[in-house]
């Protein structure tokens, strides 16, 4: 018997909306209201266009996942009243940033530097917690730890998002020719990839129902964080400034955002990997067969790869010991995988995830690269050059559409899969810090 499922009467898409729905939208409103007439005079048009366009967009995405709505407003909030603490010293000029130092939440807790400080720990913290709650005797998704592992993560991404928002403001008070939105260079891509990672592992945690995960993602989340605290006390990274001529385009506004969704994800996709193929080998007793994800894994932990040979001696100490202990970490993971791979999620489940990350990496990665031809041909008179940022980059965007492919037209799944999506990350990582440190240039902009 044939049946026919009527939909007629199915609620649209703005029935369904509640009252906190519509607030938040028009919450959003306001503030891009107030920030056109307030800073509008300082805005180009491509500018007025971004913030017109980020309208729908905050509000969509506040619809589609409900935790976004809080972080938006409690990001707003947090950053207005970090401006009013700076206006407060004012003397009618400008913000007196010498209130960072002087005015007690700033010091602490809301001045750039210090919000970022502070992801910095509370992603060591989550790392922590995730893996507590993963041996705990409860074992279930539920674990206590785990759920503060969870609530740590968002956490740090608000204290992340509202030192960026700050740090945004804080460039524009130093000069009028200063001010520049904060993704211009590898201290603030890298706290970019960090809360960028964070929340897309946030929302596939709670689509899935799954916290097992938050230990594996957090690791290289927390390797980056490892990376960040050495490139500010070493090359004092987190000072601000001016953008080079090259980067003084509103390109760059949208260039960047979009190719670290594409690493966010491919990262996030990689240590799914790694844990699809710790189950997969839990009981594997032949130390040869476990060679390979051991190197691998050390390498996805080792963010940077290698130093240069002309590095600091401090420098050196450094990252000797920091591949030590992300040696020993992959190690110890290894060595329980037959207690770890009892407490994830079902392959099917690992599967997916890779599979949904690795896509929405690949669509902006997509993007960023053909927004990145039409800067080039703004700044250097051409949209290719074949120089050595855009050649990894091809081959980045060449080794994912052929995972794609072979997923989508071969039925790629298992163990090649997660192998090649965990290589991938290599061949990622190179073209994002590898060239920087190794090749030169038209990007050169953020050396090691």
């Amino acid at each position: 018997m044939n049946t026919t499922t009527l939909t007629l009467g199915r609620p649209g898409l703005m029935s369904r909306r509640t009252p906190w729905d519509w607030a938040f939208a028009l919450l959003i409103v306001l503030g891009a209201g107030y920030a056109f007439s307030r800073y509008g005079g300082a805005m180009d048009e491509y500018e007025k266009g971004i913030l017109l366009g980020s309208v729908p967009t905050l509000i969509a995405l506040g619809w589609f996942w409900a935790p976004l709505r809080v972080l938006s407003v409690g990001v707003g909030a947090a950053t207005l009243l970090a401006i009013g603490l700076y206006l407060r010293q004012t003397d009618g000029f400008g913000a007196d940033l010498a209130a960072a130092e002087q005015v007690f939440l700033l010091k602490y807790f809301l001045s750039s530097q210090s919000a970022i400080l502070w992801m910095s720990v509370l992603f060591f913290m989550s790392t922590v917690f995730y893996w507590i709650g993963f041996f705990s005797k409860n074992g279930s998704e539920d674990a206590t730890a785990l759920k503060l592992g969870s609530r740590i993560t968002w956490a740090a991404v608000f204290m992340a998002l509202t030192g960026t928002m700050v740090r945004w403001f804080e460039s524009h008070q130093i000069g009028p020719d200063i001010g520049h939105i904060p993704v211009s260079n590898l201290y603030e891509v890298f706290v970019m990839f960090c809360w960028m990672t964070a929340v897309f592992y946030l929302y596939y945690e709670q689509q899935y129902r799954v916290r097992s995960l938050g230990g594996f993602v957090m690791l290289i989340v927390s390797a980056a964080v490892g990376f960040l605290l050495w490139y500010t006390v070493v090359r004092e990274a987190h000072a601000i400034q001016p953008l080079v001529p090259a980067l003084q385009s509103w390109w760059m506004k949208v260039h960047v955002p979009a190719n670290f969704i594409g690493y966010g994800t491919f990262a996030l996709a990689a240590m799914v990997a790694f844990a699809y193929l710790i189950k997969q080998n839990a009981a594997e007793t032949r130390w040869w067969k476990l060679a390979p994800l051991w190197l691998l894994g050390v390498v996805l932990c080792f963010e940077p790869i290698v130093f240069r040979q002309s590095a600091q001696s401090t420098s050196v100490g450094y990252w000797a010991v920091y591949f030590g202990i992300s040696a020993l970490i992959v190690g110890a993971l290894l060595s329980v995988r037959g207690r770890i791979a009892a407490r994830l999620p079902a392959f099917e489940v690992l599967d997916d995830v890779m599979y949904k990350s690795i896509a929405v990496g690949f669509a902006f990665f997509t993007i960023a690269t053909v927004l990145g031809a039409f800067w080039a041909a703004e700044a250097w008179g051409g949209y290719w050059s074949w120089d050595p940022k855009e050649t990894w980059a091809l081959i980045v965007w060449l080794n994912y559409a052929a995972w794609l492919h072979m997923r989508l037209m071969k039925g790629l799944r298992g163990a090649p899969s997660a192998w090649w999506a965990l290589t991938g990350l290599v061949v990622t990582t190179f073209a994002f810090l590898g060239v920087n440190m190794f090749l030169t240039g038209l990007h050169s902009y953020g050396t090691l």
